[in-house]
């Protein structure tokens, strides 16, 4: 009979915060349609090494500044359009998801983690393997 409730209440659970995923495929259109604020959240370096998905902002989520630093820096860029929903990417899904978490939790209810990121994982082959278009970021 426990058994049973605790199926029954699982199966009744609304779906976590963060069950909102965007393919890589996904992002790039609505980011060339500047539909979605793009914001690429990986170290300056990855930036340098692979480029920056094309439509994409970058603000690293390891900002000398801390966590508190790139909380600012994305509401920056979020205050200009504030009813632009926000997807976020890193490398293979792991800090964009971090990072989606954290937003949701500051208020921000239109958030997507691209999950597959730019290298690829379970969720997907990612970003560069799909040749979605990149802009160097040297200067980054």
């Amino acid at each position: 009979m426990r058994v049973l409730l605790l199926l029954t209440l699982i199966f009744l659970m609304p779906a976590p915060a963060n069950a909102q995923e965007l393919s890589a495929q996904g992002a790039q259109d609505l980011a060339a349609e500047d539909a979605v604020l793009l914001i690429d959240v990986r170290h300056p370096q990855e930036w340098r090494q692979t480029g920056v998905p094309r439509g994409a902002q970058t603000v690293s989520i390891h900002d000398p500044g801390g966590l508190p630093a790139f909380l600012a820096k994305v509401r920056a860029l979020a205050d200009q359009s504030p009813d632009r929903p926000i997807a976020l990417i890193c490398a293979t899904g792991v800090r964009s998801s971090f990072a989606a978490n954290l937003l949701r939790e500051e208020g921000y209810d239109q958030v997507f983690d691209v999950s597959e990121g730019m290298l690829g994982s379970s969720a997907g082959a990612g970003w560069l393997k799909q040749n979605l278009p990149v802009r160097s970021c040297r200067e980054c």
